[in-house]
């Protein structure tokens, strides 16, 4: 249940042909840490880089965040995506939320993300594929500090 499908080291390095040979059409992607640093404001090229190829390849993507709505949207709108934020991830509804929004069928779908307990586990309850990214940078807020202590744990020479 806690297992990611697969890892990377970012977003970046998610090959759009490997999803499209799973069968993936649409993506959930987390923002703190998967598409932005924690507390950064400016997105890196090689992730508006990656996104805007992946419009380009026909993904259709939708942003999930714990985050509050003025930074979710204003970087969602950046990137032209679609977005949900106070998701309350791992609870089920922002999940279930995005695939409505996405239009696509479970096994159509993958969430990316930088947290196994909220990213990982949220799309595990829902039946989605998933991939664990790592953190972009080291700084989280408390609570996810803990979390990340039993991530390493569980994952300890897992990760790929």
């Amino acid at each position: 249940m806690f297992g990611p499908d697969r890892f990377a080291p970012r977003l970046y390095d998610v090959p759009h042909e490997e999803l499209e040979a799973a069968g993936i059409r649409g993506l959930i992607v987390d923002l703190d840490n998967t598409l932005l640093g924690f507390r950064e404001t400016e997105l890196a090229a090689e992730h508006l880089s990656w996104v805007a190829r992946a419009h380009d390849r026909g993904f259709r993507i939708v942003m999930l965040s714990n985050n509050f709505s003025d930074r979710v949207n204003g970087l969602a709108a950046q990137l032209n995506v679609a977005c949900i934020p106070n998701a309350l991830k791992p609870l089920p509804f922002g999940f279930l939320r995005a695939k409505e929004c996405l239009g696509l069928r479970r096994r159509e779908i993958a969430v990316v993300g930088d947290q196994l307990f909220t990213d990982v586990l949220g799309g595990k309850l829902c039946g989605l594929y998933t991939i664990l990214t790592e953190p972009i940078e080291l700084k989280d807020f408390v609570v996810t500090r803990v979390f990340r202590f039993f991530e390493r744990l569980m994952l300890r020479g897992r990760r790929g």
